[in-house]
């Protein structure tokens, strides 16, 4: 069992040990947060490396076929690796309390449960039960339409992206992009520029911006930029489940 399919402690331990104050407000200013590196070196080889590994995923979509872009994913299966899996729930209190404080900024209840197992039931009891977390691979010329992962009634609004590809080395180009679009204004871009192994936390589908009225929604989309040259990875974190 290699790196990438065990749990590190450190690694766990380290998401907790995190400037949670200084990545919520950068949250709220830019509705993103880079963090990490949240997978080492050795663990980003073996999540590359077991891209064929066929049981490991229970789905995986050719993005031209559905003119979401160029490249593909797939989607893990249940059980997901333990690195993932324990990510994925180390996380999401800290993003629940976010995701809670943005909901009453709007003006809906803040719902969203302290725990990702009470959340993941709240989602099965839905019918979205088939796990979402992915890895995506681009090669050259490849890219990913602005888009935003909603599979459901049930949807968290914050997820994660981890660069497990080196930048400069195994892929160039191919940059994170989100889009804002606020009302009554043009859309504004922003690029996040990653390591290998970083993270970044960004909003799914909208977010609250204070304004000279108070709290106005914004809607957020993400994608990839063009790869030049090369190959480049990514794993996914989304914290609800797909029907």
């Amino acid at each position: 069992m290699g790196p990438f399919m065990t749990v590190s402690k450190s690694a766990v331990s380290r998401v907790d040990s995190f400037d949670w104050p200084a990545i919520e407000s950068e949250l709220d200013a830019q509705g993103s947060a880079v963090v990490g590196p949240l997978f080492n070196v050795e663990q980003c080889r073996e999540l590359r490396e077991a891209y064929g590994t066929e049981s490991l995923y229970r789905k995986r979509i050719v993005m031209a076929r559905h003119g979401f872009g160029s490249g593909e994913y797939q989607y893990y299966a249940y059980p997901l690796p333990p690195a993932i899996a324990e990510l994925r729930t180390a996380f999401y209190p800290h993003l629940a309390k976010v995701a809670n404080r943005w909901k009453v900024s709007l003006g809906m209840d803040a719902n969203f449960p302290a725990d990702h197992e009470t959340f993941k039931s709240h989602c099965h009891q839905a019918g979205q039960d088939k796990p979402t977390p992915l890895i995506l691979r681009y090669e050259t010329g490849d890219y990913n339409c602005l888009h935003q992962d909603l599979y459901g009634e049930h949807v968290f609004p914050l997820q994660i992206a981890i660069l497990v590809s080196e930048p400069e080395r195994d892929f160039t180009g191919g940059q994170f992009v989100l889009t804002e679009q606020r009302p009554r204004k043009q859309s504004r871009a922003e690029v996040v520029p990653l390591g290998l192994g970083q993270g970044v936390i960004f909003a799914v589908h909208q977010r609250p911006v204070l304004g000279s009225r108070g709290y106005y929604r914004v809607n957020m989309r993400h994608g990839v930029s063009r790869i030049r040259s090369g190959k480049r990875f990514t794993v996914g974190i989304i914290f609800h489940d797909a029907k």
